[in-house]
């Protein structure tokens, strides 16, 4: 018996093979399963932009059959492999002259970008801001008068690999951010792995 997921992927495979368009009756037909099955599958193949309607014109009166034909185009719901992408890059970086100043740099572009929309709110709050930040990241911040507990890392399995990277990149992305608010409070250095489920942000500028 066919999953859903497994006659989804059958309905898209007949458009695919196709020569034209086709209707609901004939993918039923090649398929040998109810219309009313293929009906439910191409509303989500539309739906994940897989399949579109094709436009004819009508050979005789009346209602013409909707037909259909697969995107010619990548599958958007197909696998990915950011990981993959990410280790690549990460070693690239590892692998540089001097991946520390690389990675801050990186780190520092990434933050001020992502800084620039809570500008405004940050000038009167700005370790708020930049702990909500973190925490839209998923660090699970944690504020501690000059300090900022992260208690976890997004990129675990790089920083465990390449700390020098990883670490780094965190750090511009804050540093970066306090710089696009002209903040009064600087990110001055993080520690990372004080606790094995804790790294700490350490601050400059906070008043007492």
């Amino acid at each position: 018996m066919s999953t859903a997921g497994g006659r989804r992927r059958d309905v898209l495979a007949v458009l695919r093979e196709a020569d034209e368009a086709l209707s609901i009756a004939a993918i039923a037909e090649r398929l040998e399963v109810h219309a009313n099955t293929v009906r439910f599958h191409l509303d989500a193949l539309l739906e994940a932009g897989q399949v579109e309607r094709a436009v004819v014109q009508p050979a005789k009166p009346g209602r013409p059959p909707q037909l259909f034909v697969a995107t010619r185009a990548m599958d958007p719901a197909g696998p990915r492999a950011y990981r993959l992408l990410a280790e690549t890059l990460v070693d690239s970086v590892a692998r540089s002259g001097d991946p520390v100043t690389h990675a801050s740099a990186s780190g520092k572009a990434m933050g001020a970008q992502l800084g620039r929309p809570r500008q405004a709110a940050a000038q009167d709050e700005p370790v708020g801001q930049l702990v909500e930040l973190l925490d839209e990241l998923g660090f699970a911040p944690e504020a501690q008068g000059a300090r900022i507990g992260l208690r976890h890392c997004p990129f675990l399995e790089l920083a465990q690999v390449h700390p020098e990277v990883v670490c780094p990149v965190h750090l511009g992305l804050m540093q970066g951010a306090m710089e696009e608010w002209e903040a009064p409070v600087t990110v001055d250095k993080l520690t990372p792995f004080v606790e094995p489920d804790l790294c700490v942000a350490h601050l400059t500028g906070v008043s007492s």
